[in-house]
């Protein structure tokens, strides 16, 4: 780079050789001069080492410093991405599992109703055969009840016409047996 640099001075000051000897020549902007381009070519040079001792490392390092913060940033924006996509995978799968636990829960309590109303049902069909029973019972007992008075009524009403017929009471125990006896024989069921 030196060398170049060090070239192009050369070749500057070989082309302005001429330029030098015609300074007596009007100036106008196509007119080389050949000092002022010397100066400027050393100012440049000054300025381009000055820039390049000084500025150049600043600038590099800004620059450097920037291109690394964009970096880190752009690292930075991928973990929240990859972070978000897997927060979104588990919410996506805290729904799927709160929706199963849902319906195994509505499962749940249909099953458990349905297991109440059968039980309901069972229960309401056993206290209808328990007052069935008890219906039947109470029935039986007023039968035998009723067939125990009428027994006693026939008795009474068998005696009553009897001492008609003979003209006198009877009273006696055993004529009342004799007559309890001949009415058992004629129930059809005994």
């Amino acid at each position: 780079m030196k060398q170049s640099l060090w070239l192009a001075l050369a070749a500057t000051l070989v082309g302005a050789g001429p330029v030098v000897a015609d300074e007596g020549q009007a100036s106008g902007p196509l007119v080389v001069n050949g000092g002022l381009m010397i100066w400027t070519l050393v100012v440049f040079t000054l300025l381009f080492l000055v820039l390049r001792r000084f500025a150049w490392p600043a600038l590099l390092g800004a620059v450097e410093a920037r291109e690394k913060r964009l970096e880190e940033q752009i690292a930075e924006a991928e973990r929240n991405r990859a972070e978000s996509a897997k927060l979104l995978e588990q919410h996506k799968k805290l729904l799927a599992d709160g929706r199963s636990q849902a319906t195994a829960l509505l499962a749940e309590a249909r099953a458990a109703a349905e297991r109440e109303r059968a039980l309901a049902l069972e229960k309401t069909r056993q206290e209808q055969e328990e007052l069935l029973e008890r219906a039947r019972r109470e029935i039986a007992s007023e039968r035998e009840r009723a067939v125990v008075e009428l027994r006693r009524e026939a008795v009474d009403l068998s005696l009553a016409a009897a001492s008609k017929l003979i003209g006198e009471r009877l009273t006696a125990e055993s004529d009342r047996k004799l007559i309890e006896s001949y009415l058992a024989t004629l129930e059809p069921g005994k």
